[in-house]
């Protein structure tokens, strides 16, 4: 499955959630480090909902870009 990650750029790094996935957040210094540890993230989040017999919640955000003048 696909998850949209939202990542912010902060003061110190980055930081990114999963806005289908309550719970799953975290930072890096660099957003290729953002995004490691983000996959790492969710994939240790979805084993533990596969470990307790929990379905996954479904990847149903969508997002898009929006130009305004």
């Amino acid at each position: 499955m696909k998850y949209l990650i939202e990542i912010t750029k902060t003061e110190t790094g980055y930081s990114a959630h999963f806005p289908d996935v309550p719970g799953v957040f975290t930072v890096g210094n660099t957003l290729e480090e953002v995004k490691e540890h983000a996959k790492e993230a969710l994939e240790l989040h979805l084993q533990g909902f596969k470990e307790d017999g929990i379905e996954p919640p479904l990847p149903l955000t969508e997002s898009m870009w929006v130009e305004v003048a």
